[in-house]
């Protein structure tokens, strides 16, 4: 029997234009998901999925045969569809890759609600990725695509920079632990945003920007040393996303009196966004009903 864990993700500044080169601060969460691997005696994958509280979301059955991978129960949902695709794209990085007499019973356990965007996807390309010993981030290309950087957090336990440079991802560990950080908090939207729905949006609308212009946000972010900068540069941050997407800021559309800072991370409209405020926020939040509010140090890991 095998265990591999992968850690969920965040994208703290340079979301959408990651994708075009641009410098980004991402943080690896506490929450994530496991995959463990038990050989069994017959030629097929036997898949279980649990959610948090160790209910089963998803359950198939697959055939290992003539070196490909297919349904065996005919469930043609987009689950199933979408798993014997990573399966078979895992296998044309590594042939050897289920290339046996045996088959295998496969779990997984995330340990955060589904909808909450902090990776399901990425984690589990992740995980296959270490069961198959190929690149992670070229299986990600080969199957959901998008900047990579949701991998790298996959693969990190502390905050990193990320940027695209000639079509490669750079990674760097960085030291990111705010002395304001009691002040910052995730607060759900709930609604779960498609990434690549996002992304398609983006390459269609966006504008003309500086990359440099986000490099300086983010690295000034970085090294933020109160919270009165902190927020001045997530708010500049969010106006120039804005501008370039050609999307409301998300303040502006659901927060516009909250006494506070809120930036949309990722893809806008769904998933979490970062708040700041100087006293909790979790009775403001509540009251306009978004009861998922986690505090800096309850999410990130580092």
């Amino acid at each position: 029997m095998k265990t591999v864990y992968s850690n969920g993700k965040l994208l703290l500044t340079g979301e959408y234009v990651v994708l075009d080169g641009a410098l980004s601060l991402a943080i690896p969460t506490k929450y994530g998901q496991s995959l463990t691997i038990e050989e069994i005696d017959q030629p097929k994958l036997i898949w279980q999925s649990l959610d948090e509280k160790g209910n089963v979301w998803f359950q198939d059955t697959f055939q290992i045969k003539d070196n490909k991978i297919s349904n065996t129960v005919k469930n043609n949902d987009s689950i199933s569809q979408r798993l014997v695709q990573i399966l078979n794209a895992a296998k044309l990085l590594n042939s050897k890759f289920l290339h046996s007499h045996n088959g295998f019973k496969v779990t997984t356990k995330i340990d955060f609600p589904r909808n909450w965007g902090l990776g399901s996807s990425s984690t589990l390309i992740n995980n296959i990725a270490k069961w198959a010993n190929v690149d992670a981030y070229l299986l990600l290309e080969n199957t959901f695509g998008g900047s990579g950087y949701d991998i790298a957090c996959a693969q990190h336990n502390t905050p990193i920079t990320y940027q695209i440079k000639n079509g490669k991802p750079k990674v760097q560990r960085v030291k990111f632990n705010p002395i304001f950080k009691d002040c910052l908090y995730f607060v759900h939207l709930n609604n779960k945003q498609n990434s690549r729905d996002a992304i398609k949006h983006y390459q269609e609308n966006k504008v003309a920007f500086s990359i440099t212009e986000i490099d300086t946000i983010t690295n000034k972010i970085m090294h933020s040393k109160t919270l009165e900068d902190f927020e001045n540069l997530i708010n500049t941050h969010e106006t120039y996303i804005s501008k370039i997407t050609k999307q409301k800021p998300i303040k502006q559309l659901l927060f516009n009196d909250f006494n506070g800072s809120v930036k949309s991370l990722g893809a806008w409209g769904g998933d979490f966004v970062l708040v700041t405020s100087q006293t909790n926020p979790k009775a403001y939040f509540k009251n306009n009903g978004f009861k998922t509010i986690i505090s800096y140090d309850e999410m990130v890991l580092f």
